[in-house]
């Protein structure tokens, strides 16, 4: 496979776009539905644990609403950024796609250490996946969406250093493809967790 920087002309006449491209999209909506599998497994195992308390704390005990919307303000803005980045690169302007990603990155990183800023709160606070299910089942589905966030990152920096290196080619327009799928299911479930993890558990606390 070629690795030289395609022009308009070859994305528009070359047969890979209908070919290895739409191959390797399919390949990576069949790990997107693994991947739903996964969580959806997580989200089951909450939804029959979130009432495990134990006498411990309860979801509106420890939930702060405002942490986690702007967690949430955080990561979709990630979103934006990475949709943009995305419009640029089809556009060959690498130098505005590679600017976009960077902020995708840091707003990934805020992200992230906003999630683990909470971890480490409740476990100063004594409320360790130990505690009770709840907990459990809580640092699970959440601690699995932040590994994949940290993975996104790394895959972040991957695509910045081939972007600088071999411009815009065949492969890292496919990456870059598979990469914004990747960043926007991540945002999916995070929805999904905002609303039935926080918004839920808080309102049931009341």
């Amino acid at each position: 496979m070629t690795t030289n920087p395609l022009s308009l002309e070859d994305i528009n006449h070359s047969d890979y776009h209908h070919d290895n491209y739409s191959k390797t999209l399919f390949g990576f909506w069949l790990y997107l539905m693994t991947d739903c599998i996964v969580f959806s497994i997580f989200f089951a195992t909450y939804a029959v644990l979130h009432n495990g308390t134990w006498d411990g704390p309860k979801a509106a005990d420890i939930f702060d609403l405002n942490y986690a919307l702007i967690q949430t303000i955080i990561l979709l803005t990630s979103s934006l950024t990475c949709g943009l980045s995305m419009l640029a690169l089809h556009r060959f302007a690498k130098s505005t796609s590679i600017i976009f990603l960077v902020f995708t990155f840091l707003f990934g990183v805020a992200f992230l250490g906003m999630e683990l800023f909470e971890f480490h709160h409740l476990v100063k606070m004594g409320y360790s996946w130990e505690r009770s299910a709840f907990l459990s089942s809580f640092f699970s589905l959440v601690g699995c969406h932040g590994l994949h966030i940290t993975c996104g990152l790394f895959w972040i920096i991957a695509m910045i250093f081939q972007l600088v290196y071999k411009g815009i080619t065949e492969n890292t327009l496919r990456r870059m493809m598979c990469f914004g799928m990747f960043w926007h299911f991540l945002d999916l479930v995070w929805i999904f967790i905002f609303t039935f993890v926080y918004l839920v558990g808080v309102a049931n606390g009341k």
